[in-house]
C-alpha cells in the first residue's frame, strides 16, 4: 500500500526526538518552574497535546497492473479503469487539459498515478522544484475548476511526480488540486488516503489563482513538492488550505507559496458537524513570499495581492509545527505577523476551535512581527487553548522595514463572544526560544487575564517597553496584571531593568553581553564563557537549541 498509514502517537516517539521538550518534559519543566511565580499562586500551564496520530507516507510500488497514457490518450478513461493495486503511468512531457476527478474505487489496495520519468525525479525524501518539470506530465485545468478533484468517497491514491497547472488566460481558478471541495455534508462523502509525493502544482503569475491544494478529507499529505504563485486581488489565497476534514493531515518537506496565508486550516464552515481539522504534522517545509508581491519593494510585480500572513489557524485540533523556515512577510491586508493562532469561525459551526498547538525547532525571519496568539474572532463561542512555542529562532523581526508591530509575541483576548464575554487564551507556554525584535517583547490587549503563562529560558532584546500590556506600566505591572500566577523566569532580557521584573531573570545592557559565539556573524548558540551557558531552569543553555534548528530545518545556523 502506498496511501498514508496511521500510527499511534504511542507507536513513534521516535519522530517526537527532534522536540527539545515532549509532554512528559514539558509537564516535568512545568513544574520546576512553577516555583516562586510572579503576581500570585504557581501557574501549572498545560503543554499542548502533540497529534495523536501520525501519517506514515513511505512509497510502495504498486504489484497491479499498469495502465500507460500518452499525450493525446484519455487520461480520464484510464483513471476509471484502474482497480485497486493497478498504477496509472502518465509519459513525461505529456500535457493533459481537463477536470479530471479521482472515482471512487472498491478495495483497499492503492492506485499510484505516477509519471513514467521516475529515474528523473529527485528520491523520496527530496523536494522537487520547476527544474524538475521536465520530468513530470503536465495535468492543465482549463477554467475555474479543479485540475484534479475527487468523488465522493474517493480514497486510496499516490500522486507522483506530476505538474499540476492552470492555462494560460484563464482570469481565476479556485483551487487546482482538491482533495475534496468542502460542501460534503456526511463523512462517508470525504476523499481519504491521498498522497501527493513530489508534484509541482502553480498557478499563473498574474492570474488570480485562489489554492493550490485543498485538504478537506481524512488521512491526507503533500510530500517533497513544490506549491507556488497562488494569489487573489482583494481575497485570501493559499498554497495550501483545510476546513472541511478531520484529518489527519501530513505536510511535510513542501516549498509552499501563497499571498494570503501559505497554509491555513479554518477559515470556512464545514457542513459535517463536529468537523475540526485534526492531528496535522507540519514539518521542514519552506513558507515563502517573494517580494515582486510587495507594492513598493524594487522588485514589484505591479499586481497588488491581498497579502497577510505565512502560517495561520483558525480552527485544528493537535497542531504540531516542526522545522519550518519562514520567510518574508510584511505589512499589508493585515498587520504581517508571520504565524497567526487563533479560532474563528460563524454561528453555524460553533464547535470549530483551535486547541493544542507546538510550535518547536522552527526559523522566522525577516517579518513584521513574529507571532500572534489570539483567544477569538467574532461569532466564535470557543475560545483558543494550549500554545506552546519552544525552542524556535526568530531573527530580523523588523517593524519599520516590513511595515508592522515589530513585536515578538502579541497576546490577544480579541472580539467579545455572542454571550458577551471576554476571554485569554489559557496555557501559553513560551520556552528555550532566542529572539531579535523591534518592538516588544510581549504585548497584550487589555480586556482579559492570561491564565498559566509561562515565559522562560528565552532570549530577546527588551527595547523600549519589554513587556507592556494596555494601562499598565512595562514588566511587573503588566504581568501581574494580564497573566496572573505566571511563570517568568530565567529570561534574558537585553537592556532591560531589574527592578520592573520578576527575579531570577538576566539584564545584561548589550547584546554583545549575552556572550553568543558571533553575534555580527549571525551564530546565536552561547560560547564557553557566556554567563547564561547552562543557567536555564532546566540545566541548558538560556535560549533556542541552535544545533537542534540547525538540523531540524537545514539550515547552515
Amino acid at each position: 500500500m502506498s496511501s498514508p498509514r496511521v500510527y499511534y502517537a504511542a507507536a513513534v516517539i521516535a519522530v517526537l526526538v527532534s522536540i527539545p521538550l515532549t509532554v512528559a518534559g514539558q509537564a516535568s519543566a512545568r513544574a520546576s518552574k512553577s516555583e516562586g511565580a510572579a503576581g500570585g499562586s504557581p501557574a501549572l500551564a498545560s503543554p499542548a497535546e502533540l497529534p495523536r496520530v501520525f501519517l506514515d507516507t513511505t512509497y510502495v510500488p504498486a504489484t497491479g497492473k499498469t495502465i500507460t497514457v500518452h499525450e493525446g490518450d484519455d487520461l480520464q478513461a484510464a483513471l476509471d479503469a484502474a482497480r485497486p493495486g493497478d498504477e496509472v503511468v502518465l509519459e513525461a512531457g505529456a500535457t493533459f487539459v481537463g477536470n479530471f476527478v479521482l472515482p471512487r474505487k472498491r478495495g483497499s489496495d492503492d492506485i499510484i498515478v505516477r509519471t513514467s520519468d521516475m529515474a528523473g525525479l529527485p528520491a523520496e525524501g527530496v523536494r522537487v522544484s520547476p527544474a524538475d518539470a521536465d520530468s513530470m506530465p503536465k495535468v492543465i485545468t482549463p477554467n475555474e475548476e479543479a485540475a484534479l478533484d475527487t468523488a465522493d468517497g474517493a480514497h486510496g491514491y499516490r500522486l507522483l511526480g506530476i505538474e499540476f497547472g492552470i492555462a494560460a488566460g484563464v482570469a481565476e481558478n479556485f483551487g487546482v488540486v482538491r482533495l475534496s471541495d468542502g460542501d460534503e455534508t456526511e463523512r462517508s462523502q470525504l476523499s481519504s488516503d491521498i498522497v501527493v509525493d513530489r508534484c509541482y502544482v502553480h498557478g499563473n503569475p498574474t492570474e488570480n489563482d485562489r489554492r493550490g491544494v485543498v485538504l478537506n478529507g481524512a488521512s491526507q499529505a503533500v510530500v517533497d513538492s513544490y506549491v507556488s504563485d497562488f494569489h487573489e486581488v482583494g481575497i485570501d489565497s493559499q498554497a495550501i488550505e483545510g476546513w472541511a476534514g478531520p484529518g489527519p493531515f501530513k505536510i511535510a518537506n513542501n516549498y509552499l507559496e501563497g499571498a494570503a496565508e501559505n497554509l491555513m486550516f479554518g477559515g470556512a464552515d464545514p457542513l459535517i458537524p463536529g468537523v475540526v481539522p485534526s492531528d496535522i504534522e507540519i514539518r521542514h517545509n519552506t513558507f515563502f513570499k517573494p517580494l515582486t508581491w510587495r507594492k513598493g519593494d524594487p522588485n514589484y510585480g505591479g499586481i497588488h495581492w491581498t497579502v497577510k500572513n505565512l502560517f495561520e489557524l483558525k480552527s485544528a485540533h493537535r497542531v504540531l509545527v516542526d522545522g519550518n523556515v519562514f520567510q518574508q512577510c510584511w505589512g499589508d491586508a493585515q498587520t504581517g505577523v508571520a504565524l497567526l493562532i487563533k479560532t474563528a469561525a460563524s454561528l453555524a459551526a460553533p464547535w470549530q476551535v483551535t486547541t493544542d498547538v507546538t510550535i518547536s525547532n522552527n526559523v522566522v525571519e525577516d517579518a513584521a512581527g513574529a507571532l500572534s496568539i489570539e483567544a477569538r474572532d467574532p461569532h466564535t463561542t470557543k475560545f483558543t487553548q494550549r500554545v506552546s512555542v519552544i525552542n524556535n529562532l526568530f531573527r530580523r523581526i523588523d517593524g519599520a522595514k516590513w511595515k508592522g508591530s515589530g513585536d515578538f509575541l502579541l497576546v490577544l483576548a480579541g472580539s467579545a463572544s455572542p454571550t458577551g464575554k471576554v476571554n485569554g487564551v489559557p496555557d501559553v507556554f513560551i520556552d528555550h526560544n532566542t529572539a531579535f525584535q523591534t518592538h516588544t517583547i510581549v504585548s497584550v490587549d487589555g480586556r482579559a487575564r492570561f491564565q498559566r503563562f509561562v515565559y522562560a529560558d528565552t532570549i530577546a532584546p527588551h527595547n523600549r517597553y519589554g513587556v507592556k500590556g494596555g494601562g499598565a506600566a512595562t514588566g511587573n505591572d503588566t504581568i501581574d496584571r494580564y497573566f496572573p500566577g505566571a511563570v517568568f523566569r530565567r529570561d534574558v532580557l537585553v537592556g532591560g531593568k531589574a527592578a520592573l521584573y520578576p527575579p531570577d531573570n538576566f539584564f545584561p545592557a548589550t547584546m554583545d553581553d549575552v556572550g553568543f559565539v558571533d553575534l555580527a556573524g549571525g551564530n546565536y548558540r552561547l560560547s564557553e564563557s557566556s554567563p547564561y551557558k547552562g543557567a536555564a531552569l532546566d540545566g541548558t543553555d538560556v535560549g533556542a537549541d541552535i544545533d537542534a534548528i540547525a538540523a531540524a530545518t537545514g539550515l547552515p545556523l
